[in-house]
């Protein structure tokens, strides 16, 4: 039997559980474009550590269990144009939604904010069609 969806349930009970540690412990969502958002434009610099930190912990927790053991295949496509071409997409969608989907996602569905759930909507629709360009019309992934 595949062990994926375990791996993506313990995964979602992870980022749920980090989002309402985060909101309890400071009073804030936990959005990783709105923490990456505050950095690069200056606008975070009275909690400058508390982003840094969290963005770090991003970074570096993938890698320090790929020592212990083996991760997961991404599946992620060799085309690197079309891996840079998301990216900016994904970074200016969330610039224009106001957050990214574990701020509107997760955090947001769960405190029940109508923005978030509209937002989410539209993230999940937007990727839904995004598949079907890139993948079936292009042929790109």
């Amino acid at each position: 039997m595949h062990i994926d969806w375990i791996l993506g349930l313990i995964g979602g009970l992870l980022i749920g559980t980090g989002g309402a540690v985060y909101l309890l412990g400071n009073g804030r969502i936990m959005g990783a474009s709105g923490l990456i958002g505050g950095v690069v434009d200056g606008s975070g610099r009275g909690n400058l550590g508390e982003r840094l930190a969290f963005l770090a912990s991003m970074l570096l927790v993938p890698l320090l269990l790929g020592l212990f053991t083996q991760l997961p295949d991404t599946h992620a496509t060799a085309n690197v144009w079309a891996l840079i071409a998301a990216g900016l997409l994904v970074g200016t969608g969330t610039r224009i939604a106001n957050g990214c989907t574990s701020g509107h996602g997760v955090c947001g569905i769960s405190r029940l904010s109508l923005r978030g759930i509209v937002a989410t909507v539209f993230y999940i629709l937007a990727g839904g069609l995004s598949i079907v360009f890139f993948r079936h019309l292009l042929g790109w992934i």
